[in-house]
This record gives C-alpha cells, sequence and structure tokens, in this order.
C-alpha cells in the first residue's frame, strides 16, 4: 500500500457515480489529488459532471463506487456534517431570521466553541470581507454581494481544511463578479485553506485558479494551470471549450527542413515551431489561438490565405474579427493595440497569416 503524502489533503480514487435506471454514469472512475492551500476549479459544460463530483465530496451525493480520502482518511460513507467541509452555494443560504453576526456564528456555536474564541473569530473574519458594521443586519438588508460574502465568512469561520464553492458567483452580475473574484483570491491567499471551486465560467476559472480541472460526459479530460490549458490543450473539447481557438486539419509534411501544414486553404509555413518529441509526418491537427493570426489587405505571400470578413464584434480593448476561408471554414483573429487602426470592414477580402510561435499539435484521436 501507498504510504499518503501529507501535502495531499483531497484524494478521489476511482469515483464512480450511476443513478438507477441511466445507461450512462454521471460520473465515471475519476481520479484526483488535491494539495493543500491549492486553489482548484472545476470547469465544464452542464452536465459533464463537476457539481456531481463535488458533492460527493460534501457528502450530498452518495458514490457509486471507489473513495475519497481527505487527509488520509476515507470519508466517503461519513454524513456531510461530520465531514468538517466548508460550502458556498450559489443561492447564499444564509439564515434569513438571524444576523450576520448570527449566521458567521452558527457553526462554531454548533461545535461548542467558547463564547470568547466565537467573539473574536466572528470579529476578525468579518473584518476579513470588509463587513465589519454590518453585524445586526439580516440577510435581507443586504446587497447580492454582502449576502455572498458572508456565506463565504461563515464557512470559512470554523477553519475546515477544504471550501468548496459550487457557482458561488453565478447569480451575480459581471462587474459584481470580478469584484469577488479578487476578493476571493485575496482570502484564499491569506488564508492559505484549500479552495475547489466549480463553475462553467472559462474566464473566472482562468482568473482565480492555480489548477483547473476540465470535466466532460462524467470524466476529467484535463488538468492544468490555466496556462497549460489555453496553450497546450490535450484534446479538441478541451482547445475549443477553454477560450477561442483555431483548428487546422491537414497533412504535417517536412519540406526542406521546414514542418509545413498542407491545410484546405493552402499551406501553413510553421517557421521557428518546435513540434512535440515523436512526432511524425501524417494526419494531424494544429491550433492557432485568435492572437497569433495575423491579418491584412492584401497577401504578401505565397502561403497567405485569402478570406471574407464575415463579422467584427467590437470588445473595448479589443475586437474580434471572424472570417470565412475559401473551403468554407471560419477563423477567428483577435485585434488588439496598433492592429485596431487597421480594422477590416464586414465583407472585405482579407488575406490571413499564421504565427507558428504558439501552434499547438492535438493528437488526431482526440
Amino acid at each position: 500500500m501507498v504510504d499518503h503524502d501529507p501535502d495531499d489533503v483531497l484524494e478521489l480514487q476511482r469515483i464512480c457515480k450511476q443513478y438507477a435506471g441511466t445507461d450512462t454514469p454521471a460520473v465515471e472512475a475519476i481520479d484526483l489529488k488535491v494539495r493543500k492551500g491549492e486553489f482548484v476549479t472545476f470547469l465544464g459544460p452542464s452536465g459533464s459532471g463537476k457539481t456531481t463530483t463535488l458533492n460527493m465530496i460534501a457528502g450530498f451525493i452518495t458514490p457509486s463506487s471507489g473513495r475519497i480520502l481527505i487527509n488520509g482518511r476515507d470519508i466517503a460513507d461519513l454524513p456531510p456534517h461530520k465531514r468538517n467541509l466548508g460550502m458556498v452555494f450559489q443561492n447564499y443560504a444564509l439564515f434569513p431570521h438571524m444576523t450576520v453576526w448570527d449566521n458567521v456564528a452558527f457553526p462554531l456555536v454548533e461545535r461548542k466553541v467558547p463564547k470568547d474564541v466565537i467573539r473574536s473569530k466572528v470579529a476578525a473574519a468579518l473584518e476579513m470581507v470588509n463587513l465589519t458594521g454590518f453585524e445586526k443586519r439580516r440577510p435581507r438588508e443586504l446587497s447580492g454581494g454582502q449576502q455572498q460574502r458572508v456565506a463565504l465568512t461563515r464557512a470559512l469561520v470554523f477553519d475546515p481544511p477544504i471550501l468548496l464553492m459550487d457557482e458561488p458567483l453565478g447569480a451575480l452580475d459581471k462587474k459584481l463578479r470580478q469584484r469577488l473574484q479578487l476578493e476571493i483570491k485575496r482570502v484564499h491567499r491569506e488564508l492559505g485553506i484549500t479552495f475547489l471551486f466549480v463553475t462553467h465560467d472559462q474566464e473566472e476559472a482562468m482568473a482565480l485558479s492555480d489548477t483547473v480541472v476540465v470535466f466532460d460526459r462524467g470524466g476529467i479530460q484535463q488538468i492544468g494551470t490555466p496556462a497549460e490549458l489555453y496553450r497546450r490543450p490535450q484534446s479538441r473539447f478541451v482547445a475549443e471549450f477553454l477560450g477561442d481557438s483555431n483548428l487546422l486539419d491537414g497533412a504535417l509534411r517536412r519540406v526542406d527542413g521546414r514542418w509545413v501544414l498542407e491545410a484546405k486553404d493552402g499551406p501553413v509555413h510553421l517557421d521557428g515551431w518546435t513540434p512535440p518529441e515523436g512526432v511524425t509526418e501524417g494526419q494531424h491537427c494544429l491550433m492557432f489561438r485568435p492572437e497569433d493570426v495575423l491579418i491584412s489587405d492584401s497577401a504578401d505571400a505565397v502561403d497567405d490565405w485569402k478570406a471574407t470578413v464575415r463579422e467584427v464584434v467590437y470588445l473595448g480593448s479589443e475586437e474580434r474579427v471572424i472570417v470565412a476561408t475559401q473551403s468554407g471554414g471560419t477563423v477567428t483573429v483577435r485585434l488588439s493595440g496598433d492592429a485596431l487602426r487597421h480594422r477590416p470592414e464586414v465583407g472585405q477580402i482579407v488575406a490571413l497569416r499564421f504565427s507558428a510561435r504558439n501552434a499547438w499539435l492535438i493528437r488526431p484521436d482526440k
């Protein structure tokens, strides 16, 4: 038997959940390790298994098979209240008849913590989230953002080993979400507690996380830092789900010492590109992010592609340009900085060139 690593606060071993009367598992054979103090986000579309997995960790759903270890102890059979985990929900789940102070103090009262310790802990917790002076208010007297900060404080006040958050910012408007993202990140940094966060929002996952776990169809597709997932996705699903991407299929060839992808709309010369170890010629898929595609109003080289501007989307500091290639495909280009001064018009014929610096090869069977 392998010894438990003391830095692993959570370990999932072959966790499965199969609901009666269904043919496909909601969660299938998941393995995962989470380190102490890590901020981990479960990211995926609706029905991908991320919330079911979180609820199995919390104890709200019983796994069909597998083990859940917290600090090396199997807790799969323990009820939620005996797991000692913090939990923050999208709908706040505050006690409406209680004041802010009593809501935050509730977990400590239930654990029979001495009153003087409760006073100091609640006061410090409210100060941490800038709610000093709100102690006597009830939830209905608070804004949505303030209620969520109360819920966050209540979940942290008893020093749980892990804080679980199920789409906690989903009910808030964008500006408030961004403000609370910064608050959550600051609280995590100050406390050093392990955070496990569920969202379907890619930008939120990128902004908050040390590690992102990408879910799809009941399984984990890839685990990595936000930068790793963005620049080195291991499948088409991850490439397309995490940010905008351009996927070019074609025959990869080595011509006169240069790698070239022979795609439908013409060759893509991969000057300066270093392929992963073991790559051979043949059918492959290359991913280019929109910022790695250059656009101009005239073709200056034989490998430039002709395309027609289909849509220009204004996003303030940048513009997203969607063009149709001659073969009927589409390519997304991101313009920012000086490039915005050469804004193309819908219907304009333009030339595309692909910068190979960040091109990433995706296995054809993925």
